[in-house]
């Protein structure tokens, strides 16, 4: 049985990804900071008990990271998908009115997390059959694709944290591991509010597809959830 460890499960995008991998066979690991009150995953986890375990952790912390690395030191985990992340747009994010402090939390999350998960997990990957990494990023953080300006926290944050994927699969490329960041489209979730265009049953599977039809040739590089390349 393969082994997949979902950051951000309890909703959205997350909690999707848990559905669908869990339907499939695998056995999944899902992690959110609050699995006692995420009703939705907890549903999900009593109908499909032998594939999903959950898991409390907040990514923002790396002694919680590192614990649940250490509780799971004898688990192979054949996928890594660092889901979890933040935009906060409920406070300043135009020019002249920037909440440094909200900036420096997305850099935690969005940025630092994936990074931290993997360097926890590293060895856990290794000894699986798939040794892959996905991260899921976004199309504001392409520098060729902004055209509008704007959203300065979270554009940062995951342009960043795309250089610091594209880093990562150079480094770990004697390991066999495989490190692709993933654009899941605008979804109708609480993030990405209700005009999405496309639910997250849709960009699941989508991004499934493409996890499914990687080679360690595309190591590094950045699709949409439509298997298209994306401008960095």
């Amino acid at each position: 049985m393969k082994t997949v460890l979902i950051t951000g499960a309890n909703r959205g995008i997350g909690l999707e990804f848990v559905r669908q991998y869990a339907n499939e066979g695998w056995r999944v690991l899902a992690c959110c900071r609050t699995p006692s009150t995420s009703d939705a995953l907890n549903h999900l986890a009593t109908q499909l008990p032998e594939q999903i375990d959950t898991h409390a952790l907040d990514v923002a912390d790396h002694k919680q990271i590192d614990q649940l690395a250490k509780s799971l030191s004898d688990q192979p985990i054949d996928l890594l998908i660092n889901n979890a992340g933040v935009y906060p747009t409920a406070r300043g994010d135009d020019f002249g009115k920037t909440d440094y402090q909200a900036w420096a939390y997305a850099f935690v999350v969005n940025t630092m997390s994936p990074l931290k998960m993997a360097e926890a997990f590293i060895q856990h990957i290794a000894n699986s059959e798939l040794k892959t990494v996905i991260t899921i990023t976004s199309k504001m953080g392409s520098v060729a694709d902004n055209h509008r300006g704007g959203s300065y926290v979270y554009r940062s944050s995951k342009s960043a944290v795309n250089m610091v994927m594209k880093s990562m699969a150079i480094d770990l490329e004697l390991k066999g591991i495989t490190a692709v960041l993933l654009h899941p489209g605008w979804v109708r979730t609480d993030m990405g509010g209700p005009n999405g265009l496309i639910s997250t049953e849709y960009s699941v599977t989508g991004m499934r597809k493409v996890i499914n039809e990687l080679s360690h040739a595309d190591s590094g590089k950045f699709y949409a959830f439509d298997g298209l390349a994306i401008p960095w």
